[in-house]
């Protein structure tokens, strides 16, 4: 064992090193499902920034510095307050917002999001119904991005209003009716931020034939 050892010290050295980049300074995460649409598509990989918000002690949550803000509009990876999952969703309303949702729409402290339809789609629920979806360009205090609901497909749609405690956050899909994020989980504290996503990395068609995507190879967040 020593033997072995001794010749693989530096292939050692480098697999430590590597995780502890991996924990610490950046990563990449996996798409799994639609939470994201029409943003992040299952099959994408994201590159994510760990040094954005903290500093932590490799494999803990925590936090030995702050090193920015999270700020609305930014595409976030965090450990999920109910269970520990990785996740990844749209940070929407930082410490301090007062935020509600009246039939879709966010209303942050006091000011209305802005609405332009962005055309229509269907979605993959369950892996077995096919469900209209209706995309619309979300603007969050001046930041767009796209978003989609299905009229059809019972969601939560209203909640709030409510102020945001210091050190949490509210996160949301961007597949609004089909996203378990604060709605359902609660708010997320800023301890459980893992980084900021960037850009997709590479892509292929997991729910397909699993042919490259090469158009979103690179391809930064919005």
């Amino acid at each position: 064992m020593k033997n072995l050892l001794r010749e693989n010290k530096g292939f050692l050295a480098f697999l430590f090193l590597f995780g502890i980049f991996r924990t610490a300074v950046a990563d990449w995460n996996p798409i799994p499902s639609s939470s994201m649409h029409p943003n992040l598509l299952e099959g994408d990989v994201v590159f994510v920034n760990r040094l954005a918000f903290n500093v932590k002690v490799p494999l803990t949550d925590v936090v030995l510095a702050h090193t920015g803000e999270p700020q609305r509009g930014d595409v976030v990876t965090f450990s999920s307050p109910a269970d520990g999952t990785r996740l990844i969703k749209r940070l929407i309303a930082v410490p301090g917002d007062v935020v509600e949702m009246r039939n879709e729409r966010l209303i942050i402290n006091g000011k209305p999001a802005g609405y332009v339809a962005a055309g229509q789609g269907t979605d993959l629920v369950d892996d077995t119904a096919v469900v209209a979806a209706s995309r619309y360009s979300e603007t969050v205090y001046g930041r767009p991005h796209l978003i989609q609901v299905m009229p059809e497909r019972e969601a939560r749609r209203n909640f709030g209003p409510v102020r945001i405690p210091a050190d949490q956050y509210l996160m949301l899909g961007d597949n609004r009716d089909n996203s378990a994020d604060s709605r359902y989980i609660g708010l997320v504290p800023r301890n459980l931020l893992i980084g900021r996503a960037v850009r997709v990395l590479v892509s292929a068609d997991i729910m397909g034939n699993w042919k490259p995507r090469l158009e979103r190879f690179g391809m930064a967040m919005r």
